[in-house]
């Protein structure tokens, strides 16, 4: 039984997995730097340019490596060491895992969430509530989160073609690499991350959207290791990379002049309530939520 033999093929690829995961948010804003135009234009449309910006993000995300700067070092070695260290312990953490059960019904319908389908689903509310309601923010929502999770099931499906990790349930070669397996990294960690990041970014002023959208992805990656599907390296090497391409999406795609039309999430609007006839002054606070 081979025992991670090709561990210095895989440093490359750990590599790889910590640049793609910060190197296109860095990538992303450095490039988004305010030119002023002669002449205003409206830019073409989310919608029209989709597929348009779902290839250059794919360019920028796999030349990212070609792009490190001695600057780069000071999260790419600790994260690339965290990564090695979590692959040579993945398999004893893997079979501890395996030997409870219990949990595994619970873990199977949290991961529904982090599903391609769900969050289909996800960005196509935001999009279709946007235009309903007149709602640029949360039709950009829709459209971003899209190409998030685009991105995302490429970026992971690539991955786990040139890996191919067998998964925990894979018998004696489990957790090998270059095995013909399919489990690093996570895909519904990478592609959950990637969407929770776009919507936590666009309500930026809304602490109870952020939380519920991190937690939502936090929930799902622990369940991928929870129900015996992916290691601990899987599931964060997938979190990284999803929370680099949402980061890179949002900052490449966002529309400035969309602004933000929501109070502040903390403090209310404060307004005076008086009624004469019955000799009642008060003041009202109402919180957007």
């Amino acid at each position: 039984m081979r025992r991670n033999r090709s561990s210095q093929c895989l440093f490359g690829m750990l590599l790889l997995a910590a640049v793609l995961a910060t190197g296109v948010t860095a990538r992303a804003q450095n490039s988004v730097k305010p030119t002023p135009s002669p002449t205003p234009s409206s830019p073409p449309s989310l919608e029209r340019e989709f597929f348009k910006n779902i290839l250059e993000d794919q360019k920028a995300i796999w030349t990212a490596p070609l792009h490190i700067q001695r600057a780069d070092s000071k999260w790419l070695v600790p994260g690339s060491i965290g990564l090695m260290a979590l692959f040579t312990t993945d398999r004893i953490t893997g079979d501890e895992m395996g030997e409870f059960d219990r949990q595994i019904g619970a873990s199977k319908v949290v991961s529904h969430a982090g599903s391609a389908y769900g969050l289909g689903a996800v960005a196509g509310t935001f999009y279709l509530l946007g235009r309903k309601n007149k709602d640029a923010r949360a039709r950009e929502t829709g459209m971003l989160s899209a190409e998030a999770l685009v991105d995302g099931l490429l970026v992971s499906g690539a991955l786990k073609v040139i890996t191919r990790r067998t998964r925990p349930a894979g018998g004696v070669e489990r957790s090998e690499f270059f095995d013909g397996g399919s489990s690093f990294p996570s895909g519904h960690s990478t592609q959950v991350w990637a969407v929770a990041t776009v919507i936590a970014s666009e309500y930026h002023d809304r602490r109870s959207v952020q939380i519920a959208a991190f937690a939502t992805a936090t929930a799902v990656s622990v369940a991928r290791f929870t129900g015996q599907k992916h290691y601990l390296g899987d599931v964060l090497a997938g979190s990284a990379i999803g929370y680099g391409i949402g980061k890179y999406v949002y900052h490449k795609r966002h529309r400035e002049a969309l602004g933000s039309s929501v109070s502040n999430l903390w403090w209310p609007t404060i307004s005076p309530d008086v009624n004469r006839r019955a000799r009642q002054y008060g003041i009202g606070l109402t919180w957007s939520f």
